[in-house]
């Protein structure tokens, strides 16, 4: 079954559409983007959820204000979108970490087994200048070659409503992970697409 990770939440009403709809992953945007939101909101969304899904904080620094909003908010997950350390990494804990590959050519694949301290790997499409949300899809044979380094996949990437299935059928990854391809504006969630995704996401399963 392919797990869904709707990033990008910025308020309660979201987070709960997305869980009763089926997500299984929820993220929240530390770096700079319309979709940031600050310790506060993300541990408010948090104790709203109660434990039902599992919660992601999204990071480009190295700092231990990183550690401390972990702690704060308690996500599961860190998703290291710089050039974080292995040592911080670790600091972490490595079972904890989701690290993101942007993806422009088989290079950025290739680099992924020196993330050892890591429990998946994230592939987003390289934009210079953005640390993520895109909106671009990438070459999905890059995907299905990092399939091949040890670690849980999570697709990332102008995914959609409308490509989803072809994306699963293509890469048959661990996980999908939306921001964009499923909001009426940046950080506000449209639940219709929401459900739409992740009806689409549950038929490629079942065809595949």
């Amino acid at each position: 079954m392919t797990l869904t990770k709707i990033c990008g939440v910025t308020n309660i009403d979201d987070a709960l559409a997305a869980v009763d709809l089926g997500a299984d992953y929820i993220g929240f945007v530390f770096a700079e983007s319309p979709r940031r939101v600050d310790t506060r909101t993300a541990g408010e969304v948090i104790r709203a959820l109660g434990g039902r899904v599992k919660t992601v904080g999204v990071f480009v620094d190295e700092s231990d204000d990183v550690l401390r909003m972990m702690d704060e908010c308690g996500f599961d997950y860190a998703q290291l979108h710089g050039n974080q350390s292995e040592d911080f990494a670790g600091k972490i804990g490595g079972e904890r970490v989701i690290r993101v590959a942007r993806v422009s050519d088989e290079s950025s694949v290739d680099v992924l087994p020196t993330y050892t301290e890591a429990a998946y790997y994230l592939l987003d499409t390289y934009k210079k200048g953005q640390a993520g949300g895109t909106g671009e899809v990438f070459n999905w044979t890059l995907a299905v070659r990092a399939k091949s380094l040890g670690k849980p996949v999570f697709l990332s990437g102008g995914l959609t409503p409308q490509n989803i299935i072809d994306a699963i059928n293509t890469v048959k990854p661990y996980a999908v992970d939306i921001s964009s391809g499923v909001e009426m504006c940046p950080g506000k969630k449209d639940h219709h697409k929401i459900k739409e995704l992740i009806d689409n996401v549950r038929a490629a399963d079942i065809a595949s």
